[in-house]
């Protein structure tokens, strides 16, 4: 066990994009036209593909979205033309944000994803300006009610898993950042009959900005929403710890 942890504040930025995400299927489009053509189109071959496909049925995608999205990729059928960037930058609080993209435009993105900032009294800066502050890994999200603590870490290392963290009312399994070994454990723990909350590829902070403020946090939120709402957005990741009193106040509002 290790590390700190901040899933309160996790939950909470969570629940609030969640219920505003009105592009789910755009994003998941892209991701799998990028996986198909990073990797190919075989989901069984291509762990990258395969997640995609998975959060594809997740979200009741018609499967001819699906293949047509996978024939963009692999050039059996024209389409636009993406690429992965990345932007980095701070929000209110000093809290540290990194926005990983797919765009067929960078100058309009960037463009777009620096307002974004700018509005919500933030800033973006260079490559590489934040990103020293995280480290890539995997992570799977295991409900505490679904397994103990000793189990759940003697499956997980063994599957090949780094850690096992306790947070709140989950656990965190800790992977390196590798898609199949990500898919390795992912699979090991649905083997024994539990479903995981989420399996994906992240960014962890060595660090968190604790936010006290209500104000900030509020500014903050809303600023993660924006960035993670916005049509090119593919994952939002920041170093925010926000105590469970002050989500909940929010979440009151």
């Amino acid at each position: 066990m290790g590390g700190h942890s901040h899933w309160a504040g996790i939950k909470h930025k969570k629940a609030i994009v969640d219920a505003k995400k009105g592009k789910v299927f755009t994003k998941i489009l892209r991701e799998i036209t990028i996986a198909a053509k990073m990797s190919g189109g075989n989901p069984d071959q291509n762990p990258r593909l395969r997640k995609a496909v998975d959060d594809a049925r997740a979200a009741n995608m018609p499967s001819d979205n699906v293949k047509r999205a996978i024939m963009k990729g692999t050039g059996q059928l024209p389409g636009v033309s993406y690429e992965e960037i990345t932007y980095e930058g701070y929000g209110p609080g000093s809290v540290a944000i990194i926005v990983e993209c797919t765009t067929d435009n960078k100058n309009r993105t960037f463009s777009e994803i620096r307002k974004i900032f700018t509005s919500h009294g933030g800033s973006i800066g260079t490559a590489g300006c934040v990103s020293y502050m995280f480290k890539s890994k995997g992570m799977v999200i295991v409900k505490k009610d679904d397994i103990s603590e000793d189990d759940l870490m003697n499956l997980a290392l063994e599957a090949g898993a780094e850690d096992v963290r306790n947070s709140g009312d989950v656990y965190e399994v800790i992977t390196n950042p590798d898609m199949a070994e990500l898919d390795a454990v992912k699979k090991a723990i649905e083997a024994k009959g539990i479903t995981p909350v989420s399996a994906d590829l992240t960014m962890l902070p060595d660090t968190n900005v604790t936010i006290n403020d209500e104000h900030t946090a509020e500014t903050l939120m809303k600023m993660l929403e924006a960035l993670d709402d916005h049509d090119d957005t593919k994952n939002v990741y920041d170093n925010s710890d926000i105590p469970e009193e002050v989500a909940a106040k929010l979440e009151a509002e």
